[in-house]
Order: structure tokens, then C-alpha cells, then sequence
């Protein structure tokens, strides 16, 4: 079959790789219909996870079609639509139990690296590196799901296939930003992106009663999308001091919720952009937190910050001194899917929450080099490059 896989540095290829093979008693084999890049995705092309290897297939956001399923799914029978949440869970260890499922217990296949990193290893996730199980990813004709009965989530008839598309990773993440951050009736919510995630956590805190939902980030065509979708506020920082803004939009008291929505790879107009990637060349530091030193600074006092972008190892200059003396709460998380995804589907059918308006570029796996390249270099207006199997 065809996947899209990591090469190296900025090099992905389509190339044959073997037919996926059921292993597991609970394994299905779908058969993708679409899958989409993700921002953490170019984590993976610029190095910054580094334990990728030749040919490993990449992309973990996807939905499709039942193919086959092992004697022990009771969920799936061939032919029904699912969308596969980017992350393995078991559905029984006790952090599944518990509904913190990206934190599962028993599906990283290489525990020892994440335990070396992190002091702890998550959940497998596809196609994301063998720091998080090696598993093969959705950039490819036909996926094996380990664990089906929990790690895919039956697709309403009412939804349609590129709507169900973006419940697999990007909405349950954004939605548990908005969620866990705590957005209640009448908070101003700030979030810091304006991608499929940080769109997704906006939504999510409208719906939770936020009465300002502000967005910040430099592409006006970004900012303009999720203006037009869901009706929100937008700075762009490259044109308006953030803090400034915030402080008139709050009457001086700054957000009650900040969402990170940006991750390790941050840009920023001012000297700190400078100073981080000098600091993250020099291997001083892996990640560059400039959008979480923002939201912490900006948030108000006793406020609370969720940090959604994907970070990978050290910071420097973090600002643990705004944080102790304004009394925040930070708090962050790789999304928990199978808590939100069968809502989320449901708010989708009900025309609630909309979704496919963010795939800006569909096009075939055979051209998966031009929709990285695109994405990445945020050419043509691209907010996400979709490839259609």
C-alpha cells in the first residue's frame, strides 16, 4: 500500500509500504478516507522529537472505513465509519478508568524513553515518533487500530465525513483546553493560536459561556477564519501590543483563561523570539515557550492557564515567579479524546460546532510532500492540508 513517511529533517516521501496485519485479538484494519496534517505533526520534520527513524509512517489525525476487526472488537463490524482518536488507550488501566486516557498505561510500546524524559510515559499515539510507540501512522491506505473498541468512536449518519475528520484530534484537544482551563458563564477566555486547536478551544469556550473569546496570532487569513466561523475577537500580535489589548478588553484585570494553543516552536515579534532559538540552537533549551510566557504574564491574578501546544523537553526563562505571586493555576495535558469525542460528534450533527471549514486544501496522499510544505510554510492561506485516500 501507499503511507506518507519521515525520510529525515524536512523530508517525507509517499512510498509502498507492507499491508497492515491484525496482531491483537482487539485490533481492527481501517481503511482511511481522510487524514490531515497537524501543527504537532512538523514537530516531527524539524527534528524536534528526535526519535523518528526511515520509513516510519507519520500522521495521527484521521477517520475512515471498517475493513476487518479480531475476534475481540464488539464495537466495529466492517463497513462502518469511525473516526480514530490520535491516541491508543486501552480502556481499563486506571488512568483510562479515570477518563485521563492520554495517559494510558498500557499502549507506549517504548516506555523507557518517555520514563527517562518525562519521569512517566503516556499513551502510544500514531505516527508519532518511537518516544510514543513507534505505531505506523494515517497517512497511509489502510492503519491498524490496537484496541479498537476505545480507541475508535462510531460516526453519526448525521455527520459527514470531513466534519468527522477534525474529531479526532484537533476538537477534543481544543475543547479540553476550554474545559479544563475552567471557562465558566461570563469569563473573557484569551487563546494563543489561531490554527484548527486554538480555533477549536474559541468554540469550546463559547459554548461553555465564555462572553469574550479573544484570538490571538500574526495571519490575518487565520485570524479572519476563525472571525468569520464562530464570530470571535482577534489581535494580531504583529500589529498590536497583546497586553495592551487584553488589559482594555478585561478593564484592566487581564483574562480569566489563557490557552496556549502554539507549542514548542513559537514565533514572536520581540527580542525573546531572538533569544529562544539562539538558546534552542545551541541545545541550551529544546522548546521555545514564548506564547506560555505571554499567557502567563497577560492572564489575571488568580486566573487560570492550559497549556495545549506540544512541548517536548526544557524552557528557559520560565516566569515561575508570575505564576506563584499571582495565585495561577496552570495546568496542561495531550488531549483525553475519548472523553469529549462522542459529544463532540453530537454537537457536530446538531450544526453546534462546525469543523470542515478548516480543511483549506484537499488534495491526494501522492501530493502529501506539497501539503506538508504548504502547511508548514503557511503558503496559499493554508490552515490545514487534507489528504483524501
Amino acid at each position: 500500500m501507499k503511507a506518507l513517511c519521515w525520510e529525515g529533517i524536512n523530508d517525507v516521501r509517499v512510498q509502498d509500504v507492507p499491508d497492515p496485519q491484525l496482531l491483537n485479538d482487539q485490533d481492527m484494519i481501517l481503511k482511511v478516507r481522510l487524514s490531515t496534517v497537524c501543527g504537532s505533526d512538523l514537530h516531527l520534520l524539524t527534528g524536534h522529537i528526535p526519535f523518528m527513524q526511515a520509513g516510519d509512517v507519520i500522521g495521527h489525525e484521521f477517520m475512515g472505513e471498517v475493513v476487518e476487526v479480531g475476534p475481540g472488537v464488539t464495537r466495529h463490524r466492517p463497513g462502518d465509519r469511525v473516526v480514530v482518536c490520535s491516541f491508543i488507550v486501552c480502556g481499563r488501566c486506571w488512568y483510562c478508568r479515570n477518563e485521563l486516557y492520554s495517559l494510558c498505561d498500557n499502549t507506549n510500546t517504548n516506555p523507557a524513553i518517555t520514563q527517562h524524559l518525562w519521569g512517566a510515559d503516556p499513551g502510544g499515539i500514531f505516527g508519532y515518533s518511537h518516544a510514543m510507540g513507534g505505531f505506523r501512522g494515517s497517512h497511509a491506505e489502510y492503519v491498524r487500530v490496537p484496541f479498537a473498541d476505545h480507541t475508535a468512536i462510531p460516526i453519526p449518519d448525521a455527520v459527514d465525513d470531513m466534519s468527522a475528520l477534525f474529531a479526532s484530534d484537533s476538537a477534543p484537544t481544543g475543547w479540553m483546553g476550554a474545559d479544563l482551563g475552567g471557562v465558566k458563564q461570563g469569563d473573557v477566555v484569551a487563546v494563543w493560536g489561531s490554527g484548527a486547536v486554538g480555533q477549536m478551544a474559541a468554540r469550546a469556550a463559547q459554548l461553555l459561556g465564555a462572553e469574550r473569546v479573544l484570538v490571538i496570532d500574526r495571519f490575518d487569513y487565520r485570524l479572519r477564519q476563525a472571525e468569520l466561523a464562530f464570530g470571535v475577537e482577534t489581535i494580531n500580535y504583529a500589529e498590536t501590543s497583546v497586553g495592551d489589548a487584553l488589559l482594555e478588553a478585561t478593564g484592566g484585570r487581564g483574562p480569566d483563561v489563557c490557552i496556549e494553543a502554539v507549542g514548542c516552536e513559537a514565533h514572536s515579534t520581540g527580542p525573546q523570539h531572538v533569544y529562544d532559538q539562539v538558546k534552542s540552537k545551541l541545545k541550551l533549551e529544546t522548546d521555545r515557550p514564548i506564547a506560555v510566557r505571554e499567557a502567563i504574564y497577560n492572564c489575571r491574578k488568580g486566573g487560570s492557564v492550559f497549556v495545549l501546544g506540544v512541548f517536548t523537553g526544557v524552557v528557559d526563562k520560565f516566569p515561575l515567579g508570575a505564576l506563584m505571586n499571582k495565585g495561577l493555576t496552570v495546568r496542561g495535558a495531550q488531549q483525553h479524546g475519548q472523553r469529549y469525542i462522542p459529544m463532540l460528534l453530537d454537537r457536530i450533527a446538531s450544526g453546534e460546532l462546525t469543523t470542515s471549514h478548516l480543511a483549506t486544501h484537499v488534495m491526494p496522499l501522492s501530493e502529501g510532500a506539497r501539503g506538508y510544505e504548504l502547511f508548514k510554510k503557511k503558503e496559499d492561506d493554508c490552515v490545514r492540508s487534507v489528504f483524501r485516500l
